[in-house]
């Protein structure tokens, strides 16, 4: 049996996955969920690839099957394209997603002010979507802190484990540490007004603090900090 989307999230990216379990909308849930498939198809992209060139083509491909939509052609026959074009997301908003990619194929370290705003169209853009899938009223501004606490976190985690990293050269782990409480102190002003029913799209921005520590949560543990997250709506 090939694999769905929905199993294929909950094996590429277990956090978003699991806080997608707490949206109650069959429906809203298919369209998050097709949401982050095409995130990590567009994430693995730049570590699938040895030359830059190979990423480009593949990057301008994602783009160009949601430039076809949007101009009224049908979706390519791809699970996650089909999936992510039938969703109620507009497909104007999803055909930006692949240019914030292109960054990660160059492997040098980023500047702090270049390292936000590629933050905030990577991990912002895709925690946007997802926010506003959930509720039209959501905006960035409102998911800004907790997208680039979760994004900061995950880019340490990669660094940890050897793999290519886009943070400063001269951040050490209290310099990740002291960005992400900032961030989370930010996003817990932001998220006041985040409408409540859109909080399972931020929800797993909840294990950036652990991930930021060192630490690595087992799947119990990410549960309850996630079910505490959507109790109190705060991360």
């Amino acid at each position: 049996m090939s694999e769905t989307l929905d199993d294929l999230v909950k094996r590429a990216d277990p956090d978003r996955w699991l806080a997608s379990r707490f949206i109650g909308d069959t429906a809203a849930r298919a369209d998050v969920v097709a949401l982050y498939a095409l995130n990590h198809e567009l994430a693995r992209v730049a570590s699938s690839v040895r030359e830059p060139l190979m990423g480009e083509i593949r990057l301008t491909w994602w783009r160009e099957a949601f430039e076809e939509i949007i101009a009224g052609k049908p979706p390519r026959k791809h699970p996650v394209v089909e999936a992510a074009a039938a969703a109620a997301i507009p497909n104007a908003a999803l055909g930006t997603l692949p240019e914030g990619r292109f960054a990660e194929l160059d492997a040098g370290p980023l500047e702090e002010d270049a390292l936000f705003a590629y933050l905030d169209r990577t991990a912002g853009a895709v925690m946007t979507l997802a926010a506003q899938r959930l509720d039209p009223e959501a905006h960035l501004e409102q998911v800004r802190g907790a997208a680039r606490a979760f994004g900061l976190a995950g880019l340490w985690r990669a660094k940890k484990a050897g793999r290519r990293s886009r943070l400063p050269e001269d951040w050490g782990p209290g310099d990740v540490r002291a960005r992400v409480r900032a961030e989370l102190t930010a996003a817990r002003s932001e998220l006041g007004s985040l409408p409540v029913g859109a909080f399972p799209a931020v929800a797993y921005a909840a294990l950036a603090r652990p991930y930021a520590a060192g630490g690595e949560p087992g799947a119990l543990g990410k549960r309850l900090r996630l079910m505490v997250a959507v109790a109190r709506g705060r991360i």
